[in-house]
């Protein structure tokens, strides 16, 4: 069963995974990873441009679904290996959460923000296909 994912990453940090065609959750962890498998759908949503800063960005920055293989470790440093998926990402425009929230029903809790602070969250696949449609679809970014 297909199922749809949300990565809670600054913009800064999920960039590095569309110009290497991964995606890594949690701060690395392993166990994020192992609960996806291929064809599911996984968006990012950043809240800051830049890790810990309070910028207001609030962004839907990609989408994509994984490829086939299995969770694999990279090495960005010695001390720190992380854990991630590679992704199919799509051709899509960065879009604010904002104007989108009263058409998700991950934001219909008023405390929904709350289930982003571990980083990682299965949503609906209506999220997923609605934003598919939102961030591909350039007349509707514009308008």
């Amino acid at each position: 069963m297909v199922k749809s994912w949300l990565v809670v990453a600054c913009a800064e940090h999920v960039q590095r995974g569309l110009n290497g065609n991964f995606v890594q959750a949690g701060h690395g962890k392993a166990a994020p990873m192992r609960r996806m498998a291929p064809g599911d759908g996984v968006v990012c949503y950043s809240p800051s441009r830049i890790m810990g800063e309070k910028d207001g960005f609030q962004s839907f920055t990609a989408i994509g679904r994984v490829r086939e293989g299995r969770p694999y470790q990279a090495e960005m440093t010695p001390d720190f290996k992380p854990w991630r998926r590679d992704i199919d990402w799509m051709q899509a425009i960065e879009h604010p959460i904002a104007p989108l929230k009263e058409w998700l029903e991950f934001t219909a809790d008023k405390n929904w923000g709350y289930k982003l602070r571990l980083g990682f969250v299965e949503i609906l696949k209506v999220d997923f296909d609605f934003l598919v449609h939102v961030m591909t679809q350039a007349d509707l970014v514009d308008a």
